[in-house]
């Protein structure tokens, strides 16, 4: 039997999973019937298959073939209600906001008033002279659907994605990659860990990425393996943040405000923004709504044998008691109820105990002083030689805070120090110090934040940058430049290399390196990084979205837009208030789903008509109208075609999945109220994947600074074609332009798996 969730990991890095070695393979085997028939529904949804793969299904039996065909068409959507609002949705139906006031007026004073129509199941009467009843699928006045379609179109694709073969060797391989990533791993990779961890046994590696040993911790202590998560745990840190994923799945230990924000969605309690922005300013009022949510769903009860294993982790830690000290005390407040709800202080008075009781006796006298302390106090008083000797013995932290000690110390003193321990900084770290230095030393200019907890969040620019020129300002960009640059392909040069040649894939030009943004979403057809661009190859683009499945039926209304801007500083909308604008066609707004099957909204876009009206970009979005959140599982995305894409004129049908050029899925941890999926380059066209959270039901709340700042943060950001490059000239390696020819071989599909690609950061 074929593992299901295999497949559909296998998917993702454009593969297929099979239950078979690579020796086993009879690559002059003729190609079965089965085997025919499963590649014709693979081109159907827009995928072909290497020879290697071809050859190796002739080992799989047909009802193998069809659970694989089943399971594809499940990720695909083959299988969901595809059928819109508006039957041949390509040709705008007419309707006004004069038909919706005569509608909602007719409703009201009813027939006794003169108004003649049509009532509708969903009790709705239509005035004559208004909707065009005859070209809807559903009442256009409340948005509920009143038929669903059993079919897709397929097989209109101009471009089919090759499908390579994996094995269970590819497969553990890609848990070892995923385990031992040195960037933080998004919502897909996630998944997958922990899809794999439910069917490989956990390898022997080291995992350096915190998140990730998080998601490993939980696998060890579900299988009842504490003992060795052991070695997961470096500081006192690493416990408590398993401690509070455990309660709350989060992995970044976030403060009561947060909390107070997702607790409330763990209750179903929502507040509003007011509310919230109201105890942002009463600290006291936020900590006791944080203390009372606490109680509630996060309440910390935890019974013998969960006190038991933390008191072990602690105890084994190994780090003298005033490394722990340092390590708590920032946390110390959250650490205190820790210690009492574990009973810390009861373990500690046993034998073969005696770290944890000397950790709890100096925690609680509180007879050390820490290192951040020491920082802030000679910062206060500008002892520029104290502080710098002080961010020596932690590189990593100089780092992080390298930006605003130049501004307040100077560039050249800053560096100088910096630059002696330049080389024991993850090279990620630099990398991040390469790609926000041009924003932050740029005065006033809009810059953003993606925390772990989600969303994205502006951020004033600092205020010393004022106290520069411009040039000076400039300087410091460049310098920062220079010295991650000249940082990594020193680490390049001093790894021994004995290979030759290199082929760099031209695509990875255009793919930016995963440092810094991660997606919150699942991607179960591909693995694309933040920032890459995707080249239009018809003259058409359409968005989809899909929502409700599964779902009884019910009022729940999510929205498809897009936003059209102009050179001028013009804009204009295609959303539920304005189904047609220059260049883009709604398919009409659903606002009530069928049961059980879904239902789905469109946008096609044209660009020659874009062209022609001078439109610059176009912002692709979705939002929950009506609910807390984008609804879980819900998938958006956009289809192109060099082959001209149908719409049905009896359903509305317009998905092909063999068209679909990227999808991604809404997992449960998003709890954005709109996303930003998409910006198309008009002129360029091209469409730049990314991702970016925001809270507002409609497209008129998203920020467009935001969004302009994300864009040009990934836009600025180094791609992997040019770490290649660095990778090149560190080495002395001859760039060949054929991937056969190459000793070293860095192609698209290999930058299919960021973990992969992160292993170029572990220098």
């Amino acid at each position: 039997m074929i593992n299901k969730q295999l497949v559909r990991v296998a998917l993702r890095y454009k593969a297929i999973y099979l239950g078979i070695e690579r020796n086993d393979i009879d690559m002059s085997s003729s190609v079965s019937v089965p085997v025919m028939a499963f590649t014709e529904r693979l081109r159907e949804n827009g995928f072909c298959v290497t020879e290697e793969l071809l050859h190796a299904l002739n080992a799989v039996s047909a009802n193998e073939l069809s659970q694989i065909t089943k399971c594809i068409n499940n990720v695909m959507g083959t299988n969901l209600n595809w059928a819109s609002l508006v039957k041949g949705w390509d040709i705008p139906t007419g309707e006004t906001r004069a038909d919706h006031l005569v509608t909602f007026l007719a409703n009201i004073l009813g027939e006794k008033f003169g108004f003649k129509g049509t009532t509708l199941p969903c009790g709705h009467l239509i005035p004559e002279g208004t909707f065009p009843l005859e070209r809807y699928n559903g009442c256009p006045f409340c948005g509920t659907p009143f038929k669903t379609a059993d079919f897709v179109y397929k097989g209109q694709g101009s471009k089919l994605k090759e499908l390579r073969l994996f094995t269970d060797k590819d497969m553990t391989d890609v848990l070892v990659s995923l385990l031992t990533s040195a960037t933080p791993l998004d919502e897909t990779q996630k998944d997958s860990l922990t899809l794999l961890l439910d069917i490989y046994d956990m390898p022997d590696v080291e995992i350096s990425m915190k998140e990730t040993a998080m998601i490993a911790t939980k696998y060890l202590v579900e299988k009842g393996k504490a003992e060795e998560a052991q070695k997961i745990f470096k500081s006192p840190t690493d416990v408590l943040r398993y401690l509070w994923y455990e309660k709350t799945g989060l992995v970044q230990i976030i403060e009561p405000k947060t909390l107070i924000a997702h607790a409330a969605k763990l209750n179903g309690d929502m507040w509003g923004a007011q509310q919230m922005l109201a105890w942002s300013t009463n600290r006291e009022a936020m900590d006791a709504e944080a203390k009372r949510l606490m109680k509630s769903k996060l309440m910390l009860k935890y019974d013998r044998k969960a006190c038991l294993r933390v008191a072990k982790w602690l105890n084994n830690l190994p780090m003298s008691t005033h490394a722990v000290m340092e390590c708590m005390n920032p946390k110390r407040g959250m650490w205190v109820r820790m210690i009492h709800a574990l009973r810390l202080g009861e373990y500690s008075r046993k034998k073969g105990f005696e770290h944890l009781k000397e950790i709890l006796d100096v925690f609680y006298k509180q007879s050390y002083k820490t290192w951040q302390g020491k920082v802030d106090a000679a910062r206060k008083k500008n002892d520029a030689i104290t502080v710098f000797s002080l961010l020596k013995q932690r590189p990593g932290l100089f780092a992080r805070c390298l930006f605003a000690t130049m501004l307040r110390f100077g560039k050249e003193d800053t560096l100088k120090a910096f630059e002696e321990i330049a080389e024991n900084v993850p090279a990620r770290l630099l990398l991040s110090l390469g790609n926000a230095a041009e924003t932050y030393f740029t005065p006033n200019a809009a810059r953003i934040a993606r925390p772990l907890t989600g969303g994205t969040h502006p951020l004033s620019s600092n205020p010393m940058t004022a106290l520069y020129s411009e040039a000076e300002l400039k300087d410091m960009q460049k310098s920062v430049d220079n010295l991650y640059c000249s940082s990594m392909k020193r680490r390049f040069k001093n790894v021994h290399n004995e290979n030759k040649t290199i082929y760099i894939d031209p695509m990875l030009h255009d793919i930016p390196i995963s440092v810094g943004d991660r997606s919150t979403t699942i991607q179960d057809t591909s693995c694309a990084l933040m920032g890459t661009k995707f080249h239009v190859e018809g003259d058409a683009v359409r968005l989809f979205l899909q929502w409700g499945k599964g779902l009884h039926a019910q009022h729940l209304d999510m929205d498809l837009s897009c936003r059209i801007s102009y050179a001028d500083g013009t804009s204009e909308d295609c959303a539920y208030y304005n189904l047609t604008c220059t260049g883009a066609k709604h398919s009409g707004d659903i606002q009530h789903i069928p049961e059980m099957v879904g239902t789905a909204e469109y946008i096609e876009l044209s660009l020659p008509e874009l062209e022609a009206a001078g439109a610059q970009y176009v912002t692709f979005t979705c939002n929950a109208y009506t609910m807390g959140s984008l609804s879980p599982n819900l998938v958006v995305g956009w289809m192109d075609s060099a082959n001209p894409m149908k719409v049905s004129d009896k359903t509305g049908v317009a998905y092909d999945p063999s068209c679909v050029q990227h999808m991604v899925r809404i997992s449960e941890s998003n709890l954005a109220k709109g996303l930003v999926f998409g910006i198309l380059d008009v002129k360029a066209r091209e469409i730049i994947w990314l991702e970016m959270p925001f809270t507002a039901q409609t497209l008129r709340g998203a920020n467009q600074t935001s969004i302009e700042a994300l864009l040009k943060r990934l836009r600025d950001k180094m791609t992997i074609g040019e770490l290649l490059l660095m990778k090149a000239d560190g080495q002395g390696l001859e760039i060949v332009d054929n991937a056969c020819d190459a000793d070293e071989s860095y192609t698209y599909e290999w930058a299919l798996n960021p973990a992969e690609v992160s292993k170029l950061l572990y220098i």
